[in-house]
């Protein structure tokens, strides 16, 4: 193995790793231009939270368009049943919470592109195209982290049902020896697809926001 490879598979590993210690809140909260602000899941495309803020009308487009009618307004009776308080900037802007509902990238319809980014009238969500390979590298909702303590494969049972939920499987999510589930951060987009089929209560695997898992 080059110098090189074992270099990229050392970073990966390293950022796995810190993005799972990150992981063990259900999100996180810092300072934006705005004041406090959570970090949570967006619709696919949507900018970085700063100027999604700024350029979001909380038109409700975006979650009118959802066939898998994942995407919230981020209000505060929906924000106490997830143990969270939207920052006043925040209010009323589309959220998903993938335990409850995840994206399925409008795998259910005949489209183009995404529903919601081509419903988006101001650009919040930027389109984007239904291909593989603009899926891969256009959107970013965040990443999936595992937490091991919890899941059943890294303790003594075998499941895999998060790896067989993926969209990506066997490039975002893999199974390992026994079914463990070995996530890909190259590949994966953060649809929170496996989250919402984990067996797990608390769920072993989730999402972890951009501004964390970056």
């Amino acid at each position: 193995m080059s110098e090189k490879i074992k270099r990229r598979h050392f970073l990966k590993h390293l950022t796995a790793s810190a993005v799972a210690v990150a992981g063990t809140t259900a999100a996180g909260k810092w300072m934006g231009g705005t004041g406090e602000v959570n970090a949570c899941i967006r619709p696919p495309g949507a900018l970085d939270e700063k100027d999604f803020l700024a350029t979001c009308i909380r038109c409700g487009r975006c979650g009118d368009a959802c066939p898998n009618q994942c995407i919230h307004p981020f209000t505060e009776e929906l924000a106490k049943t997830h143990a969270m308080h939207p920052g006043a900037a925040q209010r009323n802007t589309p959220v998903i919470f993938p335990r409850t509902q995840a994206c399925m990238l409008c795998n259910a319809v005949e489209s183009d592109y995404l529903l919601c980014t081509e419903a988006c009238p101001t650009g919040a969500l930027q389109k984007i195209e239904k291909k593989i390979n603009v899926l891969v590298e256009q959107v970013n909702m965040g990443k999936a982290v595992v937490d091991k303590t919890l899941c059943y494969s890294f303790n003594g049972a075998s499941c895999g049902i998060c790896v067989h939920a993926c969209p990506l499987e066997g490039k975002a999510l893999t199974a390992g020896m026994w079914e463990k589930p070995l996530i890909d951060p190259d590949y994966c987009v953060g649809c929170g697809l496996c989250e919402r089929a984990c067996v797990r209560y608390p769920q072993a695997i989730r999402v972890v926001p951009p501004e964390i898992s970056s």
